[in-house]
């Protein structure tokens, strides 16, 4: 029996696409590259929002690179998380320093210095906290103009777009997620050439969290003053 055209291609790609699996199965990336022929920018930025939204606490190890003005900082610790509205990042690196978000008010101490600083959060437009957007219930998808979508080659996304309402101070925000939408890292671009990145590890999710977890406590002799976000 003759073949119709529309047969003959069907058969073609029928017997292509299981050499194409099967090369890809060879090399060990066959569930990467199907995901990534599928997955778009609304796709991978519902999976972090899913991932996200769902928690109640968080635990993680970050790696903190700072460049530009001048300045090369790299330093690392643990963050907390818990919502509504709360963060503690503990530094190892330099060991003492410490940032508490209690909810209403921001707190900044540096190991040495004989004040802290108190910064109301509404002030806090702070990306150097990027975890901010989850906190709460987000869309990244509506929060990041121009979203687009990238495979980093090592079964991870690289979603890109501009926060909207900083587009005069912020050129990029670049979220590397897994699949499962874990973020992995997170590098904000801002348009006077400073990049502040972060590096995460460890991710713990509703991990016991209270709340004198993030109630800061001056050291001795440390006095709390009114002040604005430190670089």
């Amino acid at each position: 029996m003759m073949e119709s055209g529309r047969q003959r291609g069907y058969s073609r790609w029928r017997f292509l696409l299981p050499a194409a699996c099967g090369a890809a199965l060879a090399l060990g990336a066959a569930a990467e590259l199907c995901a990534q022929a599928t997955m778009s920018a609304a796709g991978i930025a519902a999976k972090v929002d899913g991932h996200y939204n769902a928690l109640h606490s968080l635990e993680v190890h970050f790696v903190q690179t700072y460049t530009g003005m001048g300045m090369n900082r790299k330093e690392s610790g643990v963050l907390l998380l818990k919502k509504p509205g709360r963060m503690r990042w503990t530094y190892t690196d330099p060991d003492g320093k410490l940032f508490v978000l209690d909810g209403k008010d921001g707190y900044f101490y540096s190991p040495g210095e004989s004040e802290a600083q108190k910064v109301d959060e509404k002030k806090l437009d702070d990306l150097r906290s990027p975890l901010r957007f989850l906190l709460g219930h987000t869309e990244l998808e509506k929060e990041l103009t121009g979203l687009t979508a990238t495979p980093d080659g090592n079964g991870a996304w690289v979603l890109e777009g501009v926060p909207k309402g900083l587009e005069q101070r912020v050129s990029a925000l670049k979220i590397t997620a897994a699949a499962d939408g874990t973020i992995r890292s997170m590098t904000i671009e801002e348009t006077d050439g400073v990049t502040n990145r972060f590096e995460f590890s460890g991710e713990a999710g509703n991990v016991p969290a209270s709340n004198a977890a993030f109630v800061f406590t001056p050291p001795a002799g440390v006095h709390v003053v009114e002040g604005e976000p430190p670089v």
